[in-house]
């Protein structure tokens, strides 16, 4: 005889609901308490909630390179920009173009504007190169030339011998220039140094053409008459130079001004720029990794520079036409450079910053700056959540109306599925600098109405259960393959919605996509942990299972059929005479 088989428990786990809810509960527990420990009881708030600051900028193009302003290269500073701020520590910062030239900066509250407007304007063009001529920043009498015409190194009773400070010959030496030094984490090259031509690239020779001598000329009239104390001027003698031309240039604190031969080491060929604190010396520094290429071109530039008189043996760094330092070279260097000096842990960090982040492909004016108030969009939210509240008390009187008992089920689900959503919206501010703005809560909102449609679905298939004269707890298994089958295809498409508005948009839009696909998320683990294991308890009470007019499940009132009932099947007589 056959043993008989074990009867399988129902689909849905109806023997073991409280696993369940125990694990919701714990999760609901879990993240309130981590909630409260990293101190953000709130969601933090975008711009448009909390108020901050909105940067216009508009880009500008070098002479004759007007189709440099193009998408990729807009898209491009737009990306630097977005790294720029956030390594600030800002989150939420939205940096957006807007028509063909202009991009848009929305900082939130609590940011240092000032900061970040010299963040993100800032074209970072970094140039090593050797230095020709310096003098005090103050205009001066024309220096005396040579007979080639080109600036006096040190012919103008004005100019200095040397930099500020003075660089010794060992590798790790500092060499400070207007308050900043570089050295190089340097090693010395250990290949005798030929005496080098001490002749700049700006030099001409006996046999240069005519158009040379006025080219050096005219550099040795702008040298003379400019005046590094003023802005302007600095703003105006940094303009336009290529790394090609020789040029001239103010210290970036104003006090001294050179002429500079053309670049030898571009900043692209910065690996990577940390700032740091020397604690020997006391110092906050900023040290830079070099490419190999850069690392090779450094070694090349050195080498020639400390074969020259000073001043023609210092390399200025310029940073967006304006010179850091200007150290002098006793030695062949190679390998990675320290920017030091005069620097506070901001500044530092600031350039660090900058030059990490690469250089913007164009140069930006600062359009306008607008501090935006929380009180639009205060008024907004305002509006939003009296709406929001309508849609969920118009929903609350539809379950209680249509469902009666079973409108208890949805509204502790809706409770559940809000706290969850509260506490993972305050927890992801700090986590992954998630903001919460008015599209955001939008989605919020839009996310009621999902999660009370999975609701209405699995009970009007507990009904159809019922309808069919099946009991209650029954009807509540039977009626959940299907429902979930529906629910889970119905949160998909949501969550794919979400998605695809999320990676194809840009600014308050993905707020608003992103919620979204949270709260579908989360309408499944509701559905899966808090509303089917519930379900199934309330089953079990005397009140629903006998299907009480209030409790929704009244089967008179959904017009059920009589009971079904199993036909007992009787055997064919074998006997004649039984038959």
């Amino acid at each position: 005889m056959a043993a008989p088989k074990k009867s399988r428990g129902p689909a849905g786990g109806q023997g073991r609901p409280g696993r369940s809810l125990a694990l919701i509960l714990i999760a609901m527990v879990a993240l309130t308490g981590g909630m409260f420990l990293a101190d953000q009881p709130t969601p933090r708030l975008g711009i448009d909630l909390a108020g901050g600051t909105s940067i216009t900028l508009e880009a500008k193009s070098e002479p004759g390179q007007e189709s440099a302003i193009n998408k990729t290269n807009m898209d491009t500073a737009v990306q630097i920009m977005e790294r720029r701020v956030n390594g600030l520590g800002v989150s939420e910062a939205e940096v957006q173009t807007q028509g063909k030239s202009n991009i848009i900066v929305n900082i939130p509250k609590g940011t240092n504007s000032a900061q970040a407007r010299e963040q993100v304007g800032t074209t970072a063009k970094l140039y090593f190169r050797p230095v020709l001529t310096v003098a005090q920043g103050t205009p001066t009498p024309t220096p005396s030339a040579s007979t080639s015409g080109k600036p006096t190194p040190s012919g103008s009773p004005s100019a200095p011998t040397a930099d500020k400070g003075k660089t010794s010959a060992t590798p790790n030496a500092s060499a400070t220039t207007q308050g900043r030094a570089v050295t190089g984490a340097l090693k010395a090259d250990s290949t005798p140094t030929p005496k080098a031509s001490t002749t700049p690239k700006a030099d001409t020779t006996p046999s240069a053409s005519a158009a040379d001598e006025a080219a050096a000329a005219k550099l040795q009239k702008q040298f003379a008459a400019l005046d590094c104390s003023s802005k302007a001027s600095r703003a105006e003698a940094a303009r336009g130079a290529k790394p090609t031309d020789t040029v001239v240039a103010c210290s970036s604190e104003g006090d001294a001004k050179y002429v500079l031969g053309p670049s030898e080491v571009s900043g692209t060929e910065v690996d990577s720029a940390k700032a740091g604190f020397d604690q020997q010396r006391g110092m906050w520094i900023v040290n830079m990794e070099f490419t190999k290429q850069g690392s090779k071109q450094f070694q090349t530039i050195t080498k020639k520079l400390s074969a020259q008189q000073s001043p023609q043996n210092q390399f200025a760094i310029a940073l967006d036409g304006e010179v850091v330092s200007a150290p002098q070279v006793n030695t062949t260097l190679s390998g990675s450079a320290e920017i030091s000096g005069s620097f506070t842990q901001q500044s530092a960090e600031d350039l660090a910053n900058v030059l990490s982040y690469g250089a913007l492909p164009l140069s930006f004016k600062e359009q306008s700056v607008t501090t935006v108030t929380a009180a639009l969009g205060g008024e907004q939210l305002q509006a939003g959540l009296i709406a929001g509240a309508i849609g969920l008390a118009l929903v609350v009187i539809y379950l209680v109306a249509y469902y009666r008992g079973l409108a208890l089920i949805a509204l502790l689900s809706l409770l559940v599925s809000g706290i969850l959503t509260y506490t993972l919206m305050s927890l992801l501010g700090p986590a992954i600098g998630f903001a919460l703005n008015l599209p955001a809560v939008c989605g919020a909102i839009v996310a009621i109405g999902i999660t009370a449609d999975s609701f209405i679905v699995y009970f009007e298939r507990v009904r159809d259960e019922i309808r069919e004269g099946r009991t209650l707890r029954p009807a509540v298994e039977r009626a959940w393959p299907r429902a979930r089958r529906t629910i889970l295809v119905s949160d998909f498409v949501s969550f794919l919605a979400a998605a695809v508005l999320f990676v194809v948009t840009v600014g308050k839009v993905q707020g608003f996509a992103f919620t979204l696909g949270l709260t579908t998320l989360l309408d499944v683990v509701v559905v899966f942990l808090f509303t089917k294991p519930l379900m199934t308890l309330m089953a079990r009470t005397k009140f629903f299972a006998s299907g009480h007019p209030w409790s929704g499940l009244d089967p008179k009132r959904l017009g059920a059929k009589p009971p079904l009932r199993r036909s007992r099947r009787v055997n064919a007589p074998t006997d004649p005479k039984e038959a």
